[in-house]
């Protein structure tokens, strides 16, 4: 999903926590795939715990005062019941395990969303690149109000309930009634449903004449296969020697797409992950020996979003010194999931396991006296580690040990070789909200303007297209006749990312969204201090 992840388009770190847990964090085996005939089937005792369950509900339904929805109450002792385990294992309603299902498969017919639910709303996190959300002009931070005349803001419905009225055939039509911003007035939009590709390796160019770079969002189905069309015709026709692999914001997936991809950097028989757990012996997966490309030296950038399968990848690279690991401490998820069908057709996704990185380590962070778990990344903004490095709290302090004998630690997640502080100077309510105007209104002032050529390749794009002073104030009228007064102070803080957001939507207007990575790419810390590690030719253990 294209932008949904990338920092500069959602600096908000408990939004994209809310988002990345909605999809489903997970390390698991292809889940879509799974033996649905497979039923676990305790024994029936007379008497017992579960025979008194069934005997309250069978008395409620039959005697209590109200009128109650039984399936309610028994999805809400569900969810109680699996709390107690662990934030991993839950239960799945059959709606959202089929779009789960859809998502993780690679495509699915709807309008083109990522949302969350927030204060019994939903929000638009983003409209997915190329669909038909985007091109109906619906942006990121949109709340929806009604949905084929039906109100969906503050009552209670369910994700499996959005889904089933969002998702449809290809060529039928949905109406939604949105608010934006202050406006007090709903937009009416009608949004004709097609297929939704679903694509994990967002994009892959050339840095330089030597470097690559490829960005994951998730590890899906296909992610594997994606990764090898992306990287063949830079391997085989651009000289590519070097990679950057980026996986901030990427929330994992399939475990074998993660050690098939790894299996790329790696000889044949090097362990990259093992997974141990109370009913399973250590299962261990080795790389594959089926490396295509000559991939020389590798850098993995990770981030607070990085959970599960993308700490897979970066702990191999780190433990045995394949490559630099950049960025930020990642989530910290460290456990594997298996996915059982169930007879409502839903499913229980239930952790049975832990992983381990080649050295050794599990990188699960606590969550038994974290009552605030999913709000962590916001723990970390609050307390300063995701600005200083000094500030990183070790959850665990056994020293494990990477193949060159560098030190590295478990339990909260990878800690990068190379520590970037994220920029939270253009993070104010000002800067969201002016944001999201940005796309519709580089539209329309790169159809109407006239006065500067544009260049005709991205590499000149980038040299020399520079955002106006006249552009902006343009764009912060429009923010004004929309409801944004104008707010002097924040616009001086944020007044250089909002030139680079309008730089980088024209970019995707003209180049696709190589043109956009490449306008962020070029002003971001974290991928000019890959290149120059790379460049630097030093080995790993000297960094």
């Amino acid at each position: 999903m294209t932008e949904q992840n990338n920092t500069r388009f959602q600096i908000r770190l408990p939004i994209i926590l809310a988002v990345t847990l909605a999809v489903g964090m997970f390390i698991g085996q292809q889940l879509p795939h799974f033996d649905k005939q497979i039923r676990l089937a305790p024994a029936y005792q007379p008497g017992g715990i579960a025979s008194s369950i069934d005997e309250i509900l069978r008395y409620i339904e039959s005697r209590y005062v109200d009128t109650i929805k039984v399936n309610d109450l028994k999805t809400g002792a569900i969810d109680h019941l699996l709390e107690q385990l662990d934030p991993h294992s839950v239960y799945i309603s059959p709606d959202e395990l089929a779009a789960i299902e859809d998502e993780m498969s690679g495509d699915f017919e709807g309008i083109g969303i990522e949302f969350m639910m927030l204060d019994d709303t939903i929000q638009v996190v983003t409209p997915l690149s190329g669909g038909p959300s985007e091109a109906a002009g619906v942006l990121a931070g949109d709340r929806i109000v009604t949905i084929n005349d039906s109100v969906v803001a503050g009552v209670k419905i369910d994700n499996g309930s959005i889904f089933k009225k969002l998702r449809g055939e290809k060529g039928s039509k949905v109406n939604l009634g949105i608010m934006r911003g202050r406006e007090k007035k709903l937009r009416k939009y009608t949004i004709t449903r097609d297929v939704i590709p679903v694509k994990s390796v967002d994009v892959a160019y050339m840095l330089d004449d030597r470097t690559a770079y490829v960005r994951i969002t998730r590890f899906s189905a296909r992610t594997y296969q994606e990764f090898m069309e992306a990287v063949r015709p830079l391997s085989e026709e651009k000289n590519m020697q070097d990679l950057v692999l980026d996986l901030r914001g990427n929330p994992g997936g399939y475990l074998e797409e993660a050690t098939d991809l790894l299996s790329q950097f790696f000889p044949e028989g090097k362990l990259l992950v093992y997974t141990k757990g109370r009913f399973e012996g250590r299962n261990e997966y080795k790389s594959n020996g089926r490396a295509r490309f000559p991939i020389r030296n590798i850098v993995v950038l990770i981030d607070e979003g990085s959970a599960s399968a993308s700490e897979i990848v970066a702990g191999a690279v780190q433990d045995w010194d394949r490559g630099w690991v950049i960025g930020r401490r990642s989530f910290g998820k460290g456990l594997v999931q298996e996915q059982y069908p169930l007879s409502d057709g839903g499913a229980l996704r239930l952790t049975v396991a832990r992983y381990f990185t080649p050295s050794g380590r599990c990188i699960q962070r606590d969550y038994k006296n974290d009552d605030d778990y999913d709000h962590d990344a916001d723990r970390r903004l609050k307390n300063g580690e995701l600005s200083d490095a000094s500030m990183i709290k070790l959850a665990d302090s056994t020293k494990y040990y990477t193949g060159m004998g560098r030190v590295v630690f478990g339990g909260g997640g990878i800690i990068p070789d190379v520590f970037i502080p994220i920029d939270t100077s253009y993070t104010s309510d000002y800067y969201f909200e002016i944001r999201q105007m940005i796309p519709p209104f580089a539209s329309r002032w790169i159809e109407n303007d006239t006065h500067i050529p544009l260049p005709k390749t991205l590499d000149a794009f980038l040299h020399s297209y520079q955002i106006s002073d006249e552009m902006l104030e343009a764009l912060v009228k429009h923010a004004a006749d929309q409801g944004v007064p104008r707010n002097a102070a924040d616009l001086s803080d944020c007044r250089a990312e909002l030139k680079l957001q309008l730089k980088a939507r024209i970019a995707k207007m003209l180049f696709g969204d190589e043109g956009l990575y490449a306008v962020f790419n070029d002003d971001d810390p974290a991928i000019d201090k890959a290149l120059k590690v790379l460049r630097s030719g030093e080995p790993v253990a000297r960094k």
